[in-house]
Protein backbone atom coordinates (compact mmCIF):
# COMPACT_ATOMS: atom_id res chain seq x y z
CA UNK A 1 0.00 0.00 0.00
CA UNK A 2 1.30 3.08 -1.16
CA UNK A 3 1.41 6.13 1.45
CA UNK A 4 0.93 9.54 0.01
CA UNK A 5 2.98 12.47 0.49
CA UNK A 6 1.12 13.98 3.32
CA UNK A 7 1.26 10.43 5.30
CA UNK A 8 5.24 10.55 4.50
CA UNK A 9 5.53 13.62 5.42
CA UNK A 10 3.65 13.08 8.67
CA UNK A 11 5.75 10.33 9.37
CA UNK A 12 8.98 11.61 8.41
CA UNK A 13 8.01 14.68 11.43
CA UNK A 14 7.53 11.98 13.85
CA UNK A 15 10.95 10.07 13.29
CA UNK A 16 12.82 13.69 13.25
CA UNK A 17 10.78 14.30 16.49
CA UNK A 18 12.44 10.76 17.81
CA UNK A 19 15.94 12.01 17.18
CA UNK A 20 16.32 9.59 13.97
CA UNK A 21 18.44 11.34 11.71
CA UNK A 22 18.47 12.18 8.22
CA UNK A 23 20.17 8.50 6.62
CA UNK A 24 17.49 6.69 9.22
CA UNK A 25 14.98 8.23 8.43
CA UNK A 26 15.52 7.32 4.20
CA UNK A 27 15.95 3.31 5.53
CA UNK A 28 13.04 3.66 8.01
CA UNK A 29 10.69 4.61 5.45
CA UNK A 30 11.86 2.21 3.07
CA UNK A 31 11.76 -0.65 5.46
CA UNK A 32 8.32 0.40 6.45
CA UNK A 33 7.60 0.42 2.87
CA UNK A 34 8.51 -3.87 2.56
CA UNK A 35 6.39 -3.69 5.95
CA UNK A 36 9.76 -5.07 7.95
CA UNK A 37 11.84 -3.47 10.94
CA UNK A 38 15.76 -4.00 11.24
CA UNK A 39 16.96 -1.96 14.23
CA UNK A 40 20.52 -3.07 13.69
CA UNK A 41 20.32 -1.94 10.16
CA UNK A 42 18.82 1.57 11.31
CA UNK A 43 21.37 1.71 14.18
CA UNK A 44 24.20 1.07 11.90
CA UNK A 45 22.88 3.92 9.48
CA UNK A 46 23.24 6.42 12.47
CA UNK A 47 26.66 7.36 11.67
CA UNK A 48 26.35 8.48 8.13
CA UNK A 49 23.85 11.69 9.47
CA UNK A 50 24.93 14.76 9.95
CA UNK A 51 27.50 14.79 7.12
CA UNK A 52 29.18 11.10 7.62
CA UNK A 53 28.65 11.30 11.76
CA UNK A 54 28.99 14.81 12.18
CA UNK A 55 31.91 15.69 10.11
CA UNK A 56 30.30 18.14 7.63
CA UNK A 57 31.26 15.61 4.82
CA UNK A 58 29.00 13.54 1.79
CA UNK A 59 25.04 14.52 2.80
CA UNK A 60 23.47 11.70 5.12
CA UNK A 61 20.60 11.59 2.62
CA UNK A 62 23.23 11.00 -0.30
CA UNK A 63 25.03 7.70 1.37
CA UNK A 64 21.87 6.94 3.32
CA UNK A 65 20.31 6.57 -0.32
CA UNK A 66 23.64 4.31 -1.72
CA UNK A 67 23.00 2.31 1.38
CA UNK A 68 19.39 1.95 0.48
CA UNK A 69 19.83 0.94 -3.18
CA UNK A 70 22.64 -1.69 -1.83
CA UNK A 71 19.90 -3.01 0.41
CA UNK A 72 17.66 -4.00 -2.81
CA UNK A 73 20.61 -5.08 -4.76
CA UNK A 74 23.88 -5.62 -3.57
CA UNK A 75 25.53 -8.75 -2.06
CA UNK A 76 24.50 -9.89 1.51
CA UNK A 77 26.15 -13.54 1.96
CA UNK A 78 28.09 -15.83 0.18
CA UNK A 79 25.59 -17.30 -2.02
CA UNK A 80 24.54 -13.86 -3.29
CA UNK A 81 25.66 -11.77 -6.19
CA UNK A 82 25.70 -8.22 -6.59
CA UNK A 83 23.09 -7.19 -8.87
CA UNK A 84 24.25 -5.50 -12.40
CA UNK A 85 21.83 -3.11 -11.77
CA UNK A 86 23.60 -1.66 -8.93
CA UNK A 87 26.17 0.59 -10.22
CA UNK A 88 23.81 1.87 -12.78
CA UNK A 89 21.03 2.87 -9.80
CA UNK A 90 23.74 4.44 -8.13
CA UNK A 91 25.35 6.55 -10.74
CA UNK A 92 21.76 7.68 -11.44
CA UNK A 93 20.80 8.81 -8.08
CA UNK A 94 24.36 10.45 -7.82
CA UNK A 95 23.97 12.56 -11.16
CA UNK A 96 20.41 13.13 -10.10
CA UNK A 97 21.46 14.25 -6.08
CA UNK A 98 24.31 16.23 -7.46
CA UNK A 99 21.79 18.11 -10.44
CA UNK A 100 18.75 18.44 -7.68
CA UNK A 101 20.79 18.88 -4.51
CA UNK A 102 24.34 20.01 -5.09
CA UNK A 103 23.71 22.75 -7.92
CA UNK A 104 21.59 24.46 -5.70
CA UNK A 105 23.63 24.57 -2.60
CA UNK A 106 26.65 24.75 -4.37
CA UNK A 107 27.98 20.91 -3.34
CA UNK A 108 26.78 18.17 -1.70
CA UNK A 109 28.15 18.11 1.81
CA UNK A 110 26.19 18.88 5.37
CA UNK A 111 28.37 21.90 5.11
CA UNK A 112 27.52 23.22 2.23
CA UNK A 113 23.51 22.35 2.52
CA UNK A 114 22.55 23.19 6.22
CA UNK A 115 26.17 24.31 7.39
CA UNK A 116 25.35 25.95 10.97
CA UNK A 117 21.73 24.95 10.75
CA UNK A 118 22.12 21.42 11.53
CA UNK A 119 19.67 20.42 14.00
CA UNK A 120 17.67 23.63 14.32
CA UNK A 121 14.46 23.57 12.77
CA UNK A 122 15.67 25.56 9.68
CA UNK A 123 17.79 22.69 8.83
CA UNK A 124 15.41 19.78 9.48
CA UNK A 125 12.84 21.96 6.77
CA UNK A 126 16.05 21.92 4.16
CA UNK A 127 16.62 18.64 5.01
CA UNK A 128 12.99 16.92 5.36
CA UNK A 129 12.91 18.47 1.55
CA UNK A 130 15.85 16.62 0.47
CA UNK A 131 14.64 13.48 2.35
CA UNK A 132 11.33 13.28 0.57
CA UNK A 133 12.39 14.22 -3.03
CA UNK A 134 15.63 11.97 -2.75
CA UNK A 135 13.04 9.12 -1.06
CA UNK A 136 10.62 9.50 -4.44
CA UNK A 137 13.68 9.28 -6.67
CA UNK A 138 14.70 5.91 -5.04
CA UNK A 139 11.39 4.17 -5.62
CA UNK A 140 11.40 5.90 -8.95
CA UNK A 141 14.69 4.00 -9.72
CA UNK A 142 13.67 0.75 -7.94
CA UNK A 143 10.75 0.83 -9.66
CA UNK A 144 12.34 0.91 -13.22
CA UNK A 145 15.02 -1.98 -12.49
CA UNK A 146 12.00 -4.46 -10.90
CA UNK A 147 12.64 -3.99 -7.29
CA UNK A 148 9.42 -1.89 -6.47
CA UNK A 149 7.42 -2.28 -4.22
CA UNK A 150 9.12 -5.75 -2.34
CA UNK A 151 11.90 -7.42 -2.01
CA UNK A 152 10.76 -10.28 -3.62
CA UNK A 153 11.48 -9.13 -7.29
CA UNK A 154 15.39 -9.22 -6.27
CA UNK A 155 17.58 -9.12 -9.41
Amino acid sequence: MQQSTEEIVNRMIQLADNNYNCSQILMILALEQEGRDIPDLIRSMSGLGDGCGFFKETCGVMTGAACLLSWYAGKGSDNEVESKKLLPMLQEFGDWFQQEVGEKYSGTRCMEIVGDKVGTPDGKMICGAIILQSFTKLNEILAVNGYYPTRASRN
